[in-house]
């Protein structure tokens, strides 16, 4: 990755924008113009002195300035490609410490300050008492268009992540056994997503189980998560591999006991579905809502359209859903090296469900999956 030529690029369009100075956050944005590393996040905030300013200052021109609390430097030390890094010690004071980074970079008394989206309100508060005539917008108008296309760099750590992704599934395949639950699935996807390379999953993993005996359960709330999967039963994965500072988004349907002809049916036309949405999927020739319409009309036409009860895909990269998205109303031009995932679904509560889901990269003449496994309705008995 050319770290160094994406904050000129960054640069570039503060200058356009005027933008005097950008603060971001360790998140995806930062990942893509430094190579941070992002952390599993945990599900207590854990506080440190400074623990807002973790992150980077952007002027437009020089080299950016990493800011770090100390036990994020020790513990989690994080690597960048680019910029200085400065530690701030557990005793110091994190305003003077904030004033002093400021100093380095000309902005005037009424500077524009773009703000990272998940940034801390902390910091926003901090900026504003530190400059009082600070006029403050978005950091993402700015980045989002550079992220949404895809290089081939980009493109070669997303196949990887495909692989460590179908690898974990297949190892799955084999522990699969009628009476099992789905929080024991979930979590040998989990701990396969891990043994193949995987930082984690990049996205809580998650089933929707339907069948006669299983009412179609959405949420993680659903309260039948510990009852045994007995067939009939149709499983549906939706899952992926976190994989050096990317995202991986896929789904498969699994069918414990002996498939109905209705199950057959419902998930052939759910890969018939996707297969019209790959083919579909032309850069320079569509927008996402055509993309959409394209495979929804397969489902449609095979009488199960209201069951198909989301858009079919959304982009992904760094973050699992990144805009735009293949749905009705969204009438982005698709462009090459744009990646979404296509993920059509038929969910039926009290009969059987369906789905499936790849990552396809937009090219002119349709899309580039970069998983193709597993296309056949899988049956464990």
């Amino acid at each position: 990755m050319n770290y160094h030529a994406r904050i000129r690029e960054l640069q570039r369009r503060m200058e356009a924008a005027s933008i005097d100075l950008m603060f971001l956050p360790i998140t995806a944005d930062l990942s893509y113009l430094t190579g941070i590393a992002r952390d599993m996040p945990n599900f207590g905030a854990t506080l440190y002195n400074g623990r807002w300013m973790e992150g980077a200052f952007i002027g437009k021109e020089g080299t950016p300035i990493i800011t770090l609390p100390r036990m994020t430097a020790e513990f989690h030390a994080p690597q960048s490609e680019v910029g200085e890094v400065r530690v701030l010690p557990d005793k110091d004071d994190a305003i003077a410490f904030a004033k002093g980074v400021l100093s380095n970079f000309k902005v005037g008394a009424q500077p524009s300050i773009a703000i990272g989206n998940f940034a801390w309100a902390e910091a926003t508060v901090a900026l504003q008492n530190l400059l009082p005539g600070a006029i403050f917008s978005n950091a993402s108008d700015l980045l989002r268009p550079m992220r949404r296309i895809k290089g081939e760099d980009e493109l070669a750590v997303l196949r990887e992540a495909g692989e460590v992704t179908e690898k974990a599934f297949t190892e799955v395949l084999k522990k699969l056994k009628i009476g099992m639950n789905e929080l024991e699935i979930c979590a040998e996807v989990d701990l396969q997503l891990r043994l193949h390379g995987a930082i984690g999953p990049s996205f809580t993993t998650s089933m929707y189980n339907s069948g006669p005996n299983h009412l179609l359960g959405l949420g993680h709330d659903n309260q039948n998560r510990t009852k045994p999967l007995v067939g009939p039963v149709s499983l549906l994965f939706d899952f992926g591999a976190g994989y050096n500072n990317y995202c991986y988004d896929y789904g498969r349907t699994v069918f414990f006991g002996e498939p109905t002809a209705e199950a057959i049916k419902i998930h052939r036309t759910i890969m018939d579905s996707q297969a019209a949405g790959i083919a579909a999927l032309k850069a320079g020739s569509v927008t996402c809502e055509q993309v959409d319409r394209a495979a929804r009309k397969v489902v449609e036409e095979a009488g199960y359209g209201k069951y198909f009860r989301h858009r079919l895909g959304h982009g992904i990269g760094m973050d699992v859903h990144e805009p735009p998205f293949l749905m009705e109303t969204d009438t982005t031009p698709v462009e090459e090296g744009m990646c979404f995932t296509i993920e059509p679904s038929i969910l039926i509560s009290g009969g059987f469900a369906a789905r499936v889901e790849d990552i396809i990269v937009a090219r002119p003449n349709g899309g580039e999956p970069l998983t193709k496994g597993f296309q056949e309705l899988i049956v464990v008995s």
